[in-house]
């Protein structure tokens, strides 16, 4: 049941039909309520200036467009780099440094999936979890931090940074605001940002498969995608026909409980998950529990370098 939910609501956001187009036209007085809010806060929002170069990659709608593995393409070559985010789907709250130059400090219950997965993919970094992100970026400056990367923050008007968006490959057919849509800002904020890069066009996803430490080629013929990522459905491109999926909210925490349904429902399947997944479920030992290993791939690189020169314009 709660697959089906989840599915509905991303279909009501993303892709509608009829009725939810009808449901979406209902709430629209607070999607415009919420517009007016938006653009208030733009309007008098006042840019505080940390003196060190801050890059946010965000997009616009709900869910997920590649930051994460944009942000690791962009940070893994860079030192003394902090890259900060709020942190979903942990149990703890407040500030924490998940990973300082690549020494893991906690495990994923405090960091999140996210943050995990920067800090294992990351190890030059130093990851950093908070709801504020400015306690974050004075905690990555008291760290003697060169450069910072704040994950999803173009919403995040009083902070002075270079903004870096990303527009999916395939672009929602409902271009509404929440909640009569999947978009926190209104489309035309497209306008307003210094770098704009298209899945597709200005970078390309590159997917292949890894059981433990190897890479394989072949996947097994009885297959289940296990994932809490949102759109789940778009995984289904980079798998065999015949695959299954099963699909829990994102960021959801997986237990034990979880995975011993899993298991006996599903007893002669191997498990797929993702790369933000696998952070989460590597502490059950489940055998032969195999990666989607997601890379991104520029296709268009010249946009980039206005970070390097943004970068280099404070040293």
């Amino acid at each position: 049941m709660n697959q089906i939910f989840f599915l509905w609501i991303e279909e009501y956001l993303f892709y509608p039909r009829l009725f939810q187009k009808i449901l979406s036209f209902i709430l629209s007085p607070f999607s415009i309520l919420y517009l007016l809010i938006i653009l208030l806060k733009r309007l008098f929002s006042i840019k505080k200036d940390f003196k060190v170069p801050i890059i946010s990659v965000g997009n616009l709608i709900i869910g997920g467009s590649g930051k994460t593995p944009m942000i690791i393409s962009l940070v893994k070559d860079k030192k003394d780099v902090a890259v900060i985010l709020r942190g979903y789907g942990r149990v703890s709250k407040g500030l924490y440094t998940i990973s300082k130059d690549g020494n893991i400090l906690h495990d994923v219950s405090i960091s999140g999936d996210e943050a995990m997965l920067l800090a294992k993919s990351l190890p030059n970094a130093t990851i950093i979890v908070c709801e504020n992100r400015v306690k974050g970026i004075k905690e990555a400056i008291r760290l003697k931090k060169k450069i910072i990367f704040l994950d999803d923050a173009f919403s995040k008007y009083s902070i002075k940074k270079l903004d870096v968006l990303l527009i999916p490959k395939i672009e929602p057919k409902n271009s509404m605001l929440i909640p009569s849509g999947c978009y926190r800002e209104p489309k035309f904020m497209y306008n307003f940002t210094d770098i704009l890069l298209k899945d597709g066009v200005d970078f390309k996803r590159v997917v292949k498969y890894k059981l433990g430490s190897k890479f394989i080629n072949i996947l097994p013929t009885k297959l289940l995608l296990l994932t809490s990522i949102s759109k789940a459905n778009r995984l289904l491109e980079y798998l065999p026909k015949y695959t299954k999926i099963v699909i829990f909210k994102d960021h959801y925490n997986f237990n034990h409980q979880d995975i011993d349904n899993i298991l006996l429902k599903y007893k002669n399947y191997s498990i797929i998950t993702t790369s933000k997944d696998m952070v989460k479920l590597e502490q059950f030992n489940i055998s032969n529990l195999y990666l989607m290993h997601l890379q991104l791939e520029m296709i268009s690189s010249s946009k980039l370098t206005k970070i390097d020169d943004y970068i280099n314009s404070f040293y």
